[in-house]
């Protein structure tokens, strides 16, 4: 009985050691004709979302998604794609989540007038707020201003 607990636990930690030895593929260092290309690409990685993380551009991002599509950017760099071409390409794969800064139309109206009405509700509640809260001192100053003159 002990054997075989001892022999699981062996196995077991066996399994899980060579699961966590497993090393990510090397990526190849991306080579540039020139600086200007090298720099649209990091503005271009800035300006474009890993669809994985959300929260990071492809620049930043480990992900293998974000490497594959780094990728892909210079690629088309390299075939002499413009930014815009590079950035329509992404946007027909991934939509308009892929940009940081989407455009403004009909399906992001939401996405940029959120905030504003947001912004407004919040200044609208607290304006309730303060004004209930002024009434509310202004009638116990009054009730203790006549309990005082009883």
């Amino acid at each position: 009985m002990k054997t075989s607990k001892i022999l699981i636990m062996f196995l077991t930690l066996t399994l899980s050691a060579s699961v966590l030895a497993q090393r990510a593929p090397v990526q190849e260092p991306m080579v540039f004709e020139n600086q200007q290309q090298e720099a649209r690409f990091k503005q271009l990685t800035q300006e474009l979302r890993c669809t994985v993380c959300q929260n990071q551009n492809l620049a930043d991002s480990d992900a293998q998604l974000a490497h594959d599509l780094r990728a892909e950017v210079h690629k088309m760099l390299l075939a002499g794609k413009s930014d815009d071409e590079i950035k329509q390409f992404m946007v027909d794969r991934y939509g308009d989540f892929v940009l940081y800064r989407p455009p403004v139309q009909e399906n992001t109206y939401l996405l940029w007038l959120a905030p504003i009405v947001l912004l407004l509700i919040g200044a609208l509640i607290l304006r309730v707020n303060i004004k209930k809260r002024a009434a509310l001192l202004e009638a116990s100053a009054s009730d203790e201003t006549e309990s005082q003159a009883r």
